[in-house]
């Protein structure tokens, strides 16, 4: 298992990251004076108030107080773990991470490594075991499959037997049986405590993650009698169901990504990508998510969800619409195509061919159809009481929906459709926080000082004795010192960015990314004095002589003081005359 990221190699990817080039590949950015600008990616706004620093390297939103580097970006944006962001800052920039392997990681690489194991195991199996048979003639007769396509998808099987892929990755791993548990791959019996593997007689389907890890599987059985026809691995730290989609670091590899057709099953995916149609995905044996759609969302503004016609077809349906609601800012537009009973995107697919199956999907019904279609179907609009049902039962869901142009016209529809025209309809959109422009810094010197610090780190450097400051009773500057030791000890620091990580998750931070967003009205080039004038205002106006003298007084007068209390007094009061 590797080691922490140590926090030098941190410091210089921060320092060497754009954090405008990182966010603008993401959300487009405009430039609005030394900053940039952008709808905020992490709530819906009309107006702008997601603004990125390239001098701070730093973002931040006025209306719904994210912020944070690059780093904290990627984790937002992209569902990172910490180390998958530095990875992949670090792999953009042509570097690869380090490792401190005399501290343990806090990540599950040793789970990881045993379901990548067990994922080539499951391959190797498909081309060898002497049972591989019947599998094979599954996926080529009875599914069409190609070589190809299965090499693409990585698919797998799983031989009978209930200890094969146990003892294999005992032999192998050297893996305890509680590394085992974890990996979801095996499982452990109740009555007598034993192991046996988790997946039996099935064609495996790895689930990889946006890097192309496999994180987890789902099994199809081959045989009739294998129960559950459809098995999934449990969930583990690094496999969530609700968040991950099977088929999506497949269909981001397409270099036209412009739409993604979501549909119910493994085999659907891998044959409409056979068939010319790569750019689909598939939720893991649950609804969809409002999760999954934000990250549908993210890469493309069209997304069409493919459902069987029958009941249990248009209930899912109507729960990934109800999901969708909350995501879909102007822009984005989801669609809904529904099979004809006894078809399902392989079977049509591989009857019609792509031509057809793409000309079904433009015939698709548009979210807002398909909304109005489903609940008029629940009430009876030929009377008064059934239309007033009808906004009754429209009205939340349209609610959900971001404050946009698109939740006016679903309104607008409503009423429309209904006649009414109260206002009743509408949801009254809570007062947005507009963009503002940063408040001024308070000109108490200390708050300054670190202000200045966080713009131009390497100012630290500027400062040769800084032991007074700790002989000081002045709030804050326990933190300035704290800050200006920390980038003696850790030179790469030399960016607001870089600095801020050190402080993430803690209520230091939180004091500094306040502070950082302030407008410090000084002119850059003025910084440098500006710093070493407060550090020697610092020095004159808390002396330690003058911190003596206020605690002797403050101890009940002269006559209260001992005689070598008194001396010391009767200097310090004769140095301050001097220097007076």
């Amino acid at each position: 298992m590797g080691g922490r990221i140590p926090t030098d190699f941190i410091d210089q990817l921060l320092s060497r990251v754009d954090l405008v080039e990182i966010i603008d590949g993401r959300v487009p950015l405009r430039k609005a004076g030394r900053e940039y600008t952008a709808c905020c990616p992490f709530h819906a706004e009309r107006t702008p108030s997601f603004t990125v620093s390239p001098q701070k390297q730093f973002y931040h939103c006025f209306g719904c107080g994210a912020h944070g580097t690059a780093i904290g970006f990627l984790m937002a944006y992209e569902y990172l773990s910490f180390p998958e962001a530095v990875e992949e800052l670090a792999r953009s920039l042509g570097l690869e991470v380090p490792r401190d392997d005399s501290t343990p990681r806090e990540d599950h690489s040793g789970s990881l490594q045993l379901v990548a194991a067990a994922d080539q195991y499951f391959r190797r199996q498909l081309r060898e075991h002497p049972t591989r048979q019947q599998a094979v003639d599954y996926l080529r007769r009875s599914r069409g499959l190609q070589g190809e396509t299965v090499a693409r998808y990585g698919i797998g099987y799983a031989p009978e037997g209930g200890d094969n892929l146990w003892q294999f990755l005992c032999r192998e791993t050297n893996a305890s049986p509680r590394d085992l548990l974890a990996s979801g791959l095996v499982a452990q019996r109740e009555k007598d405590g034993g192991y046996y593997d988790r997946f039996r007689h099935r064609i495996m389907f790895p689930i990889r993650n946006r890097r192309g890890q496999t994180i987890a599987f789902g099994a199809r059985a081959i045989s009739p009698e294998i129960t559950p026809k459809y098995l999934n691995s449990p969930e583990t730290p690094f496999f969530q169901k609700r968040q991950e989609l099977y088929g999506l670091f497949e269909a981001r590899r397409e270099r036209q990504l412009s739409r993604l057709l979501v549909v119910e099953g493994y085999m659907d995916v891998v044959t409409l990508a056979q068939h010319g149609i790569p750019y689909t995905v598939a939720t893991l044996g649950t609804a969809t998510t409002t999760a999954h759609a934000e990250r549908l969302f993210r890469l493309v503004s069209d997304v069409v969800f493919c459902f069987d016609g029958d009941s249990a077809g248009r209930k899912a349906a109507w729960r990934a619409l109800d999901n969708s609601l909350p995501v879909l800012r102007d822009g984005r537009q989801a669609s809904f195509l529904f099979l004809t009973d006894g078809d399902d995107p392989d079977s049509l697919v591989r009857r019609e061919g792509k031509t057809e199956f793409e000309a079904l999907m433009a015939c698709s019904l548009p979210l807002s159809e398909y909304f109005f279609q489903h609940l008029e179907s629940q009430v009876n609009m030929a009377h008064l009481d059934g239309r007033a049902r009808l906004a009754e039962l429209a009205r939340p869901l349209i609610n959900k929906l971001p404050d946009s142009d698109f939740r006016d016209l679903m309104g607008q529809r409503l009423k429309s459709i209904t006649g009414i025209t109260r206002s009743r309809l509408e949801k009254t959109p809570a007062p947005q926080q507009q963009a503002r422009k940063s408040p001024n810094l308070s000109r108490s010197p200390v708050r300054l000082a670190i202000a200045l610090l966080l713009h131009e780190p390497a100012l630290a450097r500027q400062v040769d004795d800084s032991e007074f400051l700790a002989e000081l009773e002045i709030p804050g500057l326990s933190l300035l010192l704290e800050l200006i030791e920390l980038i003696h000890n850790r030179p790469h620091i030399n960016s607001a960015a870089a600095l801020l990580s050190h402080f993430e998750g803690t209520e230091t931070g939180e004091v500094l990314n306040r502070l950082i967003q302030g407008q410090l009205l000084i002119d850059p080039d003025d910084y440098k004095k500006e710093f070493l004038g407060i550090l020697a205002q610092l020095r004159r106006r808390y002396s330690p002589d003058k911190r003596l003298y206020e605690e002797l007084i403050r101890k009940g007068g002269f006559e209260a003081l001992s005689e070598q209390e008194k001396e010391k007094l009767l200097h310090s009061l004769r140095k301050h005359q001097q220097k007076s």
